[in-house]
């Protein structure tokens, strides 16, 4: 494929797919979030206006790094919430950073024109699963959220990633499902329950025996979205897929 106007609205590399015979193709499929997200326009507006403005010798890996260490340091600052609720001032610090170099490191390679397709695709990934595995071991060993929705949490995540990462194989084109709350909306919802958990004290309540707070209600809520967002799209991934390779017919 030509080289193409650097996009910023295009939030991350897809990979170089391969082609019928197996080995590496040339066909680099992209994934953006120009269509749903709640801040993809803010967001498109100012990731490369933040690469624009980084020095030379910050590269798209720092930043990643960067990504990695703030989601370790937000499962261990949740953690020690048990020890005090001011902890939560830290999740919300390192959220923000695990923000800007989890963002920003695509777009800072789009930006210079320095993309390693295959690379960013794997690595990116393999990152997310990572942090998101992280977080919810945090906040599942918080006083705030129940261990087993903190699991349920990345689970129903990794669920949907493991999706997309077929759709890539079989459809040979990375495609991102439209919603609103995406992973920038997500820490902005994590950052507004940490701030009212500073403020008032976390309100209990008892279902079936089980004590819940709204860290737990809105987890559940997220877990129960995200299954059936993978349950409609694998439903229709299917039905493609049947069009496609019918059911019956021989091939030669």
């Amino acid at each position: 494929m030509p080289d193409e106007p650097y996009d910023p609205a295009t939030r991350a590399s897809g990979p170089i797919l391969p082609d019928e015979a197996g080995r590496p193709g040339s066909h680099e499929a992209e994934h953006q979030r120009t269509g749903g997200f709640a801040l993809a326009r803010f967001e498109a507006w100012a990731l490369p206006r933040m690469a624009a403005a980084l020095p030379s010798r910050v590269m798209p890996d720092h930043l990643t790094a960067l990504g990695l260490l703030a989601s370790t340091g937000i499962a261990i600052a949740y953690m020690l919430t048990n020890r005090g609720e001011a902890w939560l001032w830290a999740v919300n610090g390192l959220l923000v950073v695990q923000w800007y170099g989890d963002s920003l490191d695509g777009t800072l390679a789009r930006y210079r024109r320095i993309e390693r397709p295959r690379y960013g695709f794997y690595l990116d990934h393999l990152t997310d699963a990572y942090s998101t595995l992280a977080i919810g071991l945090g906040l599942g060993f918080s006083p705030y959220m129940l261990l087993s929705v903190g699991l349920g949490i990345s689970i129903a995540y990794l669920l949907l990633s493991i999706n997309v990462y077929l759709e890539t194989h079989v459809f040979a084109e990375f495609r991102l499902g439209h919603a609103l709350l995406g992973p920038t909306e997500a820490r902005l919802l994590l950052i507004g329950l940490n701030l009212l958990a500073l403020l008032l004290t976390p309100l209990r309540f008892t279902v079936l025996g089980v004590s819940l707070t709204l860290f737990d209600v809105i987890g559940i809520a997220g877990v129960l979205g995200m299954l059936g967002m993978l349950g409609t799209r694998a439903a229709g991934n299917l039905r493609e897929l049947a069009r496609l390779e019918p059911p019956g017919v021989r091939r030669e």
